[in-house]
């Protein structure tokens, strides 16, 4: 019996999304590897974002893949904490600050 919804051993599966869809799946890594390609951000700094998005998106297969991708950066387990904690505070702002939306609904109802 399976432990999780997820089977890590789905990650290695990724690839093929592409079989049913070849033209999209092919865009779409494509797309997937330029993003990757060293730019205006480094590798290093592209792969703590994608981290850091993991968690926000709560995806446990990129949290694998860029947890490790992380570690064969270099890069340190503080490092990438702070990263998910930047993450964090975006994702609980975000949140927060739609809170406005129901203050104006409910000052609006109560006209």
């Amino acid at each position: 019996m399976q432990k999780t919804y997820y089977d890590p051993a789905d990650l290695k599966k990724f690839g093929k999304i592409s079989e049913w869809n070849p033209e999209l799946g092919e865009k779409f890594f494509d797309y997937y590897g330029k993003v990757f390609e060293e730019g205006a951000l480094t590798a290093r700094e592209k792969a703590l974002i994608a981290l850091a998005v993991s968690h926000t998106e709560q995806c446990p297969y990129c949290i694998d893949a860029y947890t490790k991708d992380n570690l064969q950066r270099g890069v340190t387990k503080e490092e990438m904490m702070e990263a998910i904690h930047v993450g964090a505070a975006i994702k609980s702002g975000a949140t927060l600050v739609h809170g406005v939306q129901m203050m104006n609904k409910v000052n609006k109802l109560e006209m």
